[in-house]
């Protein structure tokens, strides 16, 4: 899977950690409706952690269609609530 990190660039994920990518999508969702910013934000830094940590970078120079765009880690809770609705960035 690529995922584009908003400011970071592209990694390709690999389909083991994609699951907990989910996990922590679901969570993402759960916070929104809670309308708790601060975990969300946690959250959203645990996401782009892990896709920086378990993937790999793409070069900069290389364009590639993303099938996740993962937003900035300072999106606020209003902006999430656009995003992170029904079933969060990842379906499922």
């Amino acid at each position: 899977m690529i995922v584009r990190i908003l400011g970071e660039g592209q990694f390709n994920l690999p389909g083991a950690a994609i699951d907990d990518l989910n996990d922590i999508d679901n969570r993402m969702v759960d916070a929104v409706e809670a309308e708790d910013e601060k975990r969300l934000q946690s959250l959203l830094q645990e996401m782009v952690k892990l896709v920086m940590e378990k993937g790999s970078p793409l070069p900069l120079d290389e364009l590639v269609e993303s099938d996740l765009i993962l937003p900035e880690t300072d999106l606020t809770l209003e902006e999430a609530e656009h995003v992170f609705i029904g079933d969060g960035l990842l379906p499922g």
